[in-house]
This record gives C-alpha cells, sequence and structure tokens, in this order.
C-alpha cells in the first residue's frame, strides 16, 4: 500500500519497481528519439517513432491527451523552453531540440527528458547543454536520505551559477511523480539548502533543469503550451526521475540507474533490482 505524508505518495518497494518499468520504457524511448534526430525529420514524424515505442512496450504515452495535449512527446526547439507541441516543423542543422517523454504502466509513471543538437551546432549550444544536464546530475548527488528537498534544488543552482551565467528557469520546475505524473512537491531548480519536506524512502522526484543562453524570462505561445523565452535565445531542458534508498539514488529512467553518472561524482546508486 501507499501512503501521503503532507501530501507527498509515499511508495512501497513494489511500487517503486513498477515505476522502474515504466522508466525503462521511457529511458528506452529517449534513446531511440536520439538517434532518430536529423535534419530533415518533423517533429510530428519523432512522435510517432515514439508513441509506437511506448505502445509495443506495453507502456501507454503519459503526456497524449493529457489535459488536451496532443503529441505523446514534448518536442522543444531552439527558443522553445518546455510543452512543444509534436507537428510538421522540421529539424535543420544547428538547431537544439528537447525531448520529454513520459510513459505509464500499471498505473505507475515515469518521465524523463533530453536536449539533442541537431548536425552541426554552435559550441555554445553544446555547453548549454551540458550544463544543464551536469546540473540535474548534481541534484540527485545531494540528495540522500533525511537531507531536504531544497538540498537537491540548491546544488543545481550552485553548478549553474559556477559554470555559467545562464538562466534558470523559475517558473516551471520538478514535481513528485507516482500515480500521477504530477504531484506534490515542487522541486524547483534553485534555492537554499536545508529547507522543505525530509527525503524519504519511496518518495520519487523528477528533476528537470531548464537553462537559457540569455535570461529566464519567458511566455507562452497562443497555442497555450510552447513555452519560449522572451529574448529568443536558446535553452536546454534535462529531466529524470529518480527515487532514494538506503544504499544512495535510484534514476528510474536511467538505463543504468544512474550508476555511471553518480559514480563519476564519488556517489553510490541504490538500485532496488536491476
Amino acid at each position: 500500500m501507499m501512503f501521503r505524508d503532507r501530501g507527498i505518495e509515499i511508495k512501497t518497494r513494489e511500487q517503486i519497481l513498477s515505476m522502474r518499468k515504466a522508466g525503462l520504457v521511457v529511458g528506452r524511448t529517449l534513446e531511440l528519439l536520439r538517434g532518430a534526430v536529423r535534419a530533415g525529420i518533423t517533429t510530428g514524424e519523432l512522435d510517432a517513432i515514439a508513441e509506437d515505442n511506448i505502445r509495443s512496450s506495453g507502456a501507454t504515452p503519459s503526456f497524449k491527451g493529457y489535459h488536451g495535449f496532443t503529441g505523446s512527446i514534448c518536442a522543444s526547439v531552439n527558443d522553445e523552453i518546455v510543452h512543444g507541441i509534436p507537428g510538421d516543423r522540421v529539424l535543420a542543422d544547428g538547431d537544439l531540440i528537447s525531448i520529454d517523454c513520459g510513459a505509464i504502466v500499471d498505473g505507475w509513471h515515469g518521465d524523463a527528458a533530453i536536449t539533442v543538437p541537431v548536425g552541426e551546432v554552435d559550441a555554445e549550444l553544446l555547453e548549454l547543454a551540458r550544463i544543464c544536464e551536469e546540473s540535474m546530475w548534481r541534484g540527485f548527488a545531494a540528495a540522500r536520505l533525511g537531507a531536504r528537498l531544497s538540498d537537491i534544488s540548491a546544488a543545481v543552482e550552485a553548478h549553474v551559477r559556477a559554470n555559467s551565467s545562464y538562466g534558470i528557469v523559475e517558473d516551471f520546475v520538478g514535481h513528485g511523480i507516482g500515480s500521477a505524473m504530477h504531484q506534490p512537491p515542487n522541486v524547483p531548480n534553485f534555492g537554499r539548502p536545508g529547507r522543505g519536506p525530509k527525503l524519504v524512502e519511496g518518495m520519487a522526484l523528477a528533476v528537470e533543469p531548464m537553462l537559457t543562453l540569455g535570461k529566464q524570462d519567458n511566455h507562452t505561445l497562443e497555442d497555450d503550451w510552447t513555452v519560449v523565452t522572451d529574448d529568443g535565445r536558446y535553452a536546454a531542458h534535462t529531466e529524470h526521475t529518480f527515487t532514494l534508498t538506503p544504499a544512495g539514488p535510484w534514476v528510474l529512467t536511467a538505463l543504468d540507474g544512474g550508476e555511471s553518472h553518480l559514480a563519476d561524482l564519488g556517489i553510490k546508486f541504490g538500485a532496488l533490482a536491476d
């Protein structure tokens, strides 16, 4: 069974294992899409690849139909930060695309995102994507049982501030996840350590930094979904779903559970399976 602590869903071991199944579907789908990204492909074609892979894996796309969203992925290109609707947009050399993907297995969700260069991309964009991903892993490395939620947020922000002048998007944040895609608590990508709910076994969180080359100010387009930077400069978005065990973080949407990235940071990962 599960219970809630201050509105936060606390999962059993078996429920976390179901989330791992969903996470693996998401992770494998994103790797498939990473390989499919090229100049000339449309975001709609990427969406079709994702939906086919999710459904053929025995899962259901989390995003399709969510509050009316029409895609199985979010495909956000260049100055689009998040929630880009897949369609007839054709990718071109030099583009930067963030792909967000979710899947449901036996009622349990996985959610992750990657940022992928299209062909030859400016070095500053590759650096933006690199720092975005690194900051997420620093957030996981700061998570431990008994610590506070904002320790994750502070670690993300500290890595970005120490290595860049990028904008950290504040209007969109990470979140709890489990029997629903978006749950309490919010997980900002900025803040002071030592605040917020205590990190305990059975919590599952999606950590998702969104960075911009310029200012973090943004607005939503007339489609009521796509969020773009006000200054037109490019953005990157990275996300993984993770949980904590007594042995350490377990990244449910990473194919290796996060072992390799965490090892690089001197952190043991805490898989319950695999």
